[in-house]
């Protein structure tokens, strides 16, 4: 193989070029499996839990963010969906105070799966480069 500047010259010219190296096997594992989970995040609570948040809300604009609050016990714990604060907040009726996202935006059965199938595998986050979350869809109303 070519080399440029001691770099291999695949890896130089994706540099020089603007292009970005293939993600990993493991990596694209990753990213697939953790998919569902990144979807239902970026429907329903990033628009509140993002970049443009109050100070006192937990962020989950991003998947360090993320992975932050699965070390910061309570609010994720791998293996233990009913006692994950993140969990049980998107769990909650509508009337119950405390319930994600906003009145009128409750969660659906299936997207609650897919958080509880996630913590319950061991709420892992793919590591690697940061993951962004985007909002997508409307912005949740609040009460």
């Amino acid at each position: 193989m070519k080399r440029l500047f001691g770099i291999a010259a695949p890896l130089a010219l994706g540099f020089f070029t603007g292009c970005t190296v293939p993600e990993s096997p493991e990596r694209q594992a990753e990213l697939a499996a953790f998919a569902p989970v990144k979807a239902v995040l970026e429907q329903n609570c990033v628009h509140c839990h993002g970049d443009q948040r109050l100070s006192t809300m937990p962020s989950i604009h991003d998947s360090k963010a993320l992975a932050a609050l699965i070390r910061q016990g309570g609010w994720i714990t791998p293996g233990r969906p009913e006692a994950s604060r993140l969990y049980q907040v998107v769990s909650f009726p509508d009337q119950v105070a405390g319930a994600m996202p906003p009145t009128g935006h409750a969660l659906r059965r299936e997207e609650r799966q897919v958080l509880r199938e996630w913590i319950q595998a061991g709420a892992k986050v793919p590591r690697g480069p940061r993951l962004r979350f985007e909002p997508q869809g409307e912005l949740p109303r609040s009460s």
